[in-house]
């Protein structure tokens, strides 16, 4: 019944998360207020929100003013139904709802800092206090080693990003990147930074190859988003624990 519930809801989700991630540093507002179309700014009718099949049946325009909506909105809340599937495959019960939460939030954030090169601490923050009230209530392990992860993992980023920036004079990662992975050492203690780290680096070098494909070029100096990246080794550790090497 979980699994059902939650499949349905996902293309929800993923339309409150198209919002975030559209209007995230924009100054509009997302709970309060109607929708309305990028273009005429008119208001939205409930026919237009309905997820993936408004997108559809429009044929990718607006029915107000007929200008195109962007690919935006249906891609993700088609992600956000491809993590309520993996999350209801691999975990059940409370942790399933705590792992769709988790997934999520991180598919914002992900989307977030591709598109604006930031993450904002109205993500990062709240996710660091859940994951350490997890650990308090008992559900992910001692409070004392998911303390030490998530200031472990925020120093260890904090202080590359510090190193960085003074030996090259210009900022090189970013704060929210040391408080996503404050997060990560939150919610899964310190032992598992080493592989949210390892599968976030390579995830990072495979998609520098992406755009380096899809841009022709990529130098030293091209920005590259890596929230995407820890993301996902957040997300794969949570579901299937800490890499085992040697």
């Amino acid at each position: 019944m979980l699994s059902l519930s939650s499949l349905l809801i996902a293309p929800l989700v993923g339309s409150f998360i198209g919002l975030v991630v559209s209007r995230a540093g924009s100054g509009r507002g997302i709970v309060f207020g109607g929708s309305r179309c990028d273009h005429c700014d008119r208001r939205l009718q409930p026919r237009d929100l309905v997820p993936l099949f408004s997108w559809a049946l429009s044929g990718g325009k607006s029915r107000c003013c007929r200008q195109p909506i962007t690919a935006l909105y249906p891609l993700v809340e088609l992600a956000a139904f491809a993590v309520a599937l993996w999350a209801v495959a691999v975990t059940t019960g409370p942790i399933a709802i705590v792992s769709l939460a988790l997934g999520w939030t991180l598919l914002a954030l992900s989307l977030i800092d591709f598109r604006s090169y930031r993450l904002p601490d109205g993500g990062t923050l709240p996710l660091i206090l859940a994951g350490l009230a997890l650990s308090a209530i008992g559900e992910t392990g001692p409070l004392w080693l998911h303390l030490l992860g998530a200031a472990a993992g925020y120093a260890a980023l904090a202080g590359i990003g510090a190193l960085y920036e003074r030996l090259r004079g210009e900022p090189g990662l970013g704060l929210g990147d040391a408080k996503l992975l404050a997060a990560a050492g939150a919610w899964l203690g310190l032992q598992a930074l080493p592989s949210v780290m390892l599968i976030a680096c390579l995830s990072a070098l495979a998609m520098a190859a992406v755009l380096a494909r899809l841009r022709g070029e990529l130098g030293w100096r091209s920005a590259i988003p890596f929230g995407p990246a820890l993301a996902l080794g957040f997300w794969i550790t949570w579901l299937y624990g800490p890499l085992l090497l040697g």
